[in-house]
């Protein structure tokens, strides 16, 4: 019997310690593994759930960060995946090529924004904005403009964790230590509508955001070499949501500046917001659509950045110092390739986005009734994302003291229940492989409720 073999045979105590006794796991304070913060060994995943080792099963209500689209255990990409390492796990991709690599990136551009020719592979989220970073100074500089070395990117925003894609960040948990390290970029302020005026619409307050955008560009005019923004949701600083109309204000802001324009769709993307690209539904095409997580269905770990001819012909000369020498060794996976390309067939033969906007209009009615909660400022949606912000005080909107964890209580609660509310602070949110159905959307909201009542009580 060969280890991993032995590990599943353990009860979930035992798989527990073994685990914590080496394992260091992400995004995690791991002193509170396993009391504050439980630890729960999974053994499969199926459809829109989890089950552990005890047998246990768990709705996966944020589809395993965001990355599981069609459900685990999906058989087509995983078939794909089979197929496809039979035939070719990987080779080099400088020099190389394979039918995998030039297939997805042709199927990319067929349902890319208009004017996007050009495909970078990457290895994952953060590795895609670091590219798209390099690219954009780097095509600057080749062109003659050197005096362009800096960033603006929106506050409450969030582009990854290596140091590139950490800079373009704007949340303090994950910022600040690391600040002595980091780029500084130039911060607009979000369109955020959840800050918009008393009266004020989403519209109007992305106008208006969009206004000191224009200023800002306008100070620093000739120094800048893009905007790195997160199209309609800036995911993990809260699920916040903000209208196209920024969007629009920007594309435009950007070509009057000579700026490029990184769309960050690494969460957004593949259906979340009821597009295929959130950058759809302000008609706009980026310089640079930065695409992960739901690329390859969850499978594997794969991320594609998506240019266009004027950056890419801006790399082309003799000399090797004008090329974009940047490389990952598992750049062109051809497994990941299968499996995004897999995916995408998915599209093609459910009609993925009709079955998704009946899906989402599901989960508006359900989550409707939480809004009247006094501890719940504000029930948000864009497309299959869904948010529920808890607060002390509805009527200031003042939030609990952050060392009440309330949101953690929320999370506990509803993994007892069977439940994945992984929670962003004390914001509790819906983003569900899109096979959801009717009778896991109901327990979805039964245990949500629970959940904030739990979570809010004294």
């Amino acid at each position: 019997m060969d280890k991993q073999a032995r590990i599943h045979g353990l009860d979930e105590a035992a798989w527990r310690q073994r685990d914590l006794d080496i394992v260091w796991h992400p995004c995690t304070q791991m002193k509170e593994h396993p009391g504050t913060l439980p630890l729960v060994p999974i053994r499969r995943g199926r459809g829109a759930w989890l089950e552990g080792v005890d047998g246990k099963r768990y709705l996966d209500a944020g589809s395993s960060w965001w990355t599981n689209l069609f459900g685990h255990g999906e058989t087509r990409i995983a078939e794909a995946i089979g197929r496809q390492a039979l035939e070719l796990e990987h080779v080099i991709y400088a020099g190389f090529s394979h039918a995998p690599g030039l297939a997805l990136a042709e199927s990319l551009l067929e349902r890319a924004p208009p004017g996007l020719a050009r495909v970078f592979y990457a290895d994952n989220g953060s590795a895609a904005i670091e590219v798209a970073l390099k690219m954009s100074f780097h095509s600057h500089l080749n062109r003659g403009d050197g005096r362009r070395t800096r960033f603006i990117s929106l506050t409450n925003g969030y582009h990854g964790e290596t140091i590139g894609a950490l800079s373009m960040g704007d949340i303090p948990l994950y910022r600040r230590v690391y600040a002595p390290l980091l780029l500084e970029p130039l911060f607009a302020p979000s369109p955020d509508a959840y800050e918009a005026e008393p009266g004020e619409s989403a519209e109007a307050c992305a106008l208006r955001r969009a206004d000191q955008l224009a200023a800002l560009l306008e100070a620093n005019a000739g120094s800048v070499c893009a905007l790195v923004l997160e199209p309609l949701v800036q995911c993990a600083g809260g699920m916040r949501m903000f209208h196209p109309a920024y969007l629009r204000r920007a594309r435009e802001l950007c070509d009057a500046h000579g700026v490029h324009l990184i769309a960050d769709e690494i969460a957004v993307g593949f259906g979340r917001t009821g597009t295929l690209f959130a950058c759809e539904q302000a008609g706009i095409t980026p310089d640079f659509l930065c695409l992960s997580k739901g690329l390859t269905g969850g499978f594997l770990p794969m991320s594609a950045v998506l240019t266009t001819a004027h950056v890419y012909e801006a790399f082309l000369d003799d000399s090797r110092e004008r090329a974009f020498l940047h490389s990952h060794s598992y750049t062109g996976n051809p497994l990941g390739c299968a499996a995004a390309l897999a995916s995408l067939a998915i599209f093609d033969s459910d009609d993925v986005l009709a079955r998704n906007r009946g899906t989402a209009a599901r989960m508006a009615t359900l989550a409707a009734p939480l809004a009247a909660h006094p501890n719940v400022a504000q029930v948000r949606q864009t497309g299959m994302i869904l948010a529920i912000e808890l607060v002390a005080d509805r009527r200031t909107r003042a939030p609990f003291p952050a060392a009440d964890r309330r949101g953690l209580r929320a999370y506990r609660h509803a993994l007892e229940r069977g439940v994945v509310l992984r929670p962003l602070g004390d914001i509790l949110y819906w983003m569900p492989p899109y096979c959801v159905g009717e009778e896991e959307l109901a327990l979805l909201a039964d245990v949500t409720t629970t959940a904030i009542e739990e979570a809010c009580r004294p």
